[in-house]
């Protein structure tokens, strides 16, 4: 327990119960990874959504005294979280999401599928969940400048599994939860059952199985049906 950053107020005793601190950065020698996609001109996006482009207003290089430019993008680009309203009429934006899903302890899982499959429950059952915050590590959309339809998502089974366990924030490292053809969204809509918070388009090829600290603020946009995060992972050494 100390090794996630569960320190001990008490002395331990055997038999009884006792209370932590959670201090996930106590120790200085916590490790930490960047699971964003870099966002620029070459990222991909959702076939037939607004690709990524940055406009400079003003350059230093060019003599100005500042640079200042501005942005247009879809807001599914990159590491980014989906509001409610994304896939459930007439519910809330990004703005009134609560941020407690975003930031804590997780746990990241490997599940080997064949591409254009889906992760069903017995995927799931198979390995020890830990933790409220799972993020699942396919391999199946490995290029973030190349959009290959054919990536690994969830069934709406799996997703009711993890509900079931409690879970409060599912990611994985392709587009979508849902697979690309999918009008249902039935996996999108499991999650609002359970109140689960969805994180999308991470990259997790560096990143070993294990449990972490996630950081991935969703932006306080008014309306907004998603936004990108900048995803950071963080483990005590």
């Amino acid at each position: 327990l100390k090794e996630i950053g569960l320190i001990p107020i008490d002395d331990l005793s055997p038999g009884h119960s006792i209370k932590y601190f959670y201090r996930p950065f106590k120790n200085k020698s916590f490790e930490m990874w960047d699971i964003s996609p870099e966002l620029s001109e070459a990222i991909a996006v959702w076939p037939g959504d607004i690709k990524f482009s940055r406009s400079i207003s003003l350059d230093t290089q060019k003599g100005n005294h500042l640079t200042l430019s501005s942005i247009e993008t879809t807001l599914h680009v990159g590491a980014h979280t989906d509001a409610i309203n994304h896939f459930e009429k007439n519910d809330s934006g990004i703005e009134s999401q609560s941020l407690e899903p975003y930031c804590g302890s997780c746990q990241v899982i490997s599940i080997n599928k064949k591409r254009a499959t889906l992760i069903e429950k017995a995927d799931l059952q198979s390995i020890k969940l830990v933790a409220k915050r799972i993020l699942v590590k396919t391999g199946s959309f490995p290029d973030p400048k190349f959009f290959n339809e054919d990536f690994v998502s969830f069934s709406q089974e799996a997703i009711e599994y993890l509900g079931e366990q409690g879970v409060i924030l599912v990611g994985i490292d392709t587009p979508s939860i849902d697979y690309f053809s999918s009008k249902e969204l039935a996996a999108h809509h499991a999650t609002f059952k359970w109140q689960m918070r969805i994180l999308e388009g991470i990259d997790l090829s560096n990143v070993n199985e294990g449990i972490y600290y996630l950081s991935a603020i969703p932006l306080k946009i008014k309306g907004a049906d998603a936004s990108p995060v900048r995803a950071i992972l963080f483990s005590n050494g």
